[in-house]
Formats: C-alpha cells, structure tokens, sequence
C-alpha cells in the first residue's frame, strides 16, 4: 500500500518521482530568498553567512516540519478517502494513518539526501552524528501517528477537522524555529515556542545533522515517553470508535 501511495501521487505526471525531489527543492528557494534577502535574517553562524549557509539550516526545519504536515493534513481525510476499506469488517483500518506516515518518510528521506547533498558541496565532509538522525526523528515519527489516529477517527464524525488542521499546521510553521533562531526572539516568548512540538525535534536535527552535536539525551527521553504516551492515546481512541465509522459513512 505504501509503494501504491508512493507511486501513484505522480502517476502520469512528465516528471513523475522526480517531483519528490524538486518541491522542497523549490520550496526552500523561496523561502530562503524571502527571508534571507527580502526580511535580512540571520543564523548568526558568522560573519559572512552566506545565502547557501543560511537555506541549509533553514532547510532542516522545513523537513521537520513537512513530515509533521503533510501527515497530520491528510489524517481527518483517510477514512473518507477509503470508504471501501471502513465496509470490510477483517480490514484493520488502524494501518491507514501508517500508510500515510511511510509515504511522508520517503519523502523526508529524498528531502534528507539533497540535504547532505548540499552540506557537503559546503563544506566537504559530513558529521558522523548523523547516524542519530533517526533517534531524534522517532519520537516526532510516534507523536504524528498517535495525532494521526485521532484525526482520522475525528475526521469521520467532525468535518470540519479537515479545515481547521491545515490552519493549526501552517500556525505551527512560523511558531517553532524554522525561519529564525530562539536567540532573535524576547525571553518571555521562548515558552509558547518552546510548547510546539516541532521546536525540539528541529534543534536537535540541527544538531546532529549541521553541527556535529551530539542530541540533548535527556530531553529526548522525556520526549520519547511522552511520544509513546499520545501514540497509546491515539491508538485507543481510534480503536474505541472506528465501530460507528461504517454507520457514520
């Protein structure tokens, strides 16, 4: 199911899989002329940053953000888009939202491999922390599937779920730090940013993949934890209503 999403998103388009590969390239074009150039913003990594420097690290937090996205925007609509799957009693519906997250991985990981790509046409050589990249990646990986399954239970019964999820994501994109560092915002700001989910799994991809850190161990395990947590919540949500899906449907 996962090769038959993947493929058919671009079956019969010119380009095909390769529009994978040329969204995010694109995307971040624009996003780093805008406020790079437009806006004058700065990572503060030194004096002569360049405008390639500063679409890198921007380029981290879009990849985060999109896979954290593109997840939660389709969730409210995958049991109405498989109706024919919901009438089948031996079909376990709770493997749609998985469906949807495995696509968004292959695009995370195209998104990754243009992004090494890049750092290393910067600078010649790649940090060996990048073998953390799934350890920080996990717990957004498991909060996105319990946020996943509550969204498409919700979906069936609430409507409007679709709309309003789409506004509450973009919402996310300029209040974590994909754009701009914690350091350009006012101390009594850093909270609100700090309460979106995205904003810890941006720093510590950051990390690992640019900067050669090695990720905060103890707040991923308190991240991890909570992860699990919501995943549970999502899961037994999803589980206790998806008996009413086919009436509702």
């Amino acid at each position: 199911m996962v090769k038959r999403e993947i493929v058919g998103r671009y079956k019969g388009s010119f380009l095909g899989m390769s529009w994978s590969l040329f969204n995010p390239i694109l995307m971040l074009a624009i996003y780093t002329f805008v406020f790079s150039v437009v806006f004058k913003a700065r990572w503060g990594i030194g004096n002569e940053e360049s405008k390639t420097e500063f679409a890198v690290v921007l380029f981290v937090g879009l990849i985060v953000h999109a896979l954290f996205s593109e997840v939660l925007n389709r969730a409210p609509n995958l049991m109405l888009s498989n109706v024919n799957y919901v009438k089948k009693v031996v079909f376990p519906l709770e493997i749609l939202p998985v469906v949807a997250m495995c696509s968004a991985l292959f695009n995370t990981m195209v998104s990754l491999i243009v992004l090494l790509g890049a750092f290393i046409l910067l600078n010649g050589f790649l940090h060996w922390t990048i073998l953390f990249v799934p350890i920080v990646f996990s717990p957004l990986i498991l909060v996105s599937l319990g946020f996943a399954w509550l969204l498409a239970s919700l979906g069936v019964f609430l409507r409007d779920v679709g709309q309003t999820i789409s506004i509450i994501t973009t919402m996310m994109l300029f209040l974590a730090p994909v754009f701009y560092p914690m350091s350009a915002l006012p101390q009594k700001y850093h909270m609100f940013i700090l309460l979106n989910p995205l904003t810890f799994i941006i720093e510590q991809a950051r990390k690992v993949l640019l900067y050669g850190q090695f990720p905060d161990w103890n707040g991923l395990g308190i991240y991890i934890t909570a992860s699990f947590m919501v995943g549970w919540i999502g899961y037994w949500w999803f589980q206790k209503t998806r008996k009413g899906f086919a009436d509702v449907l």
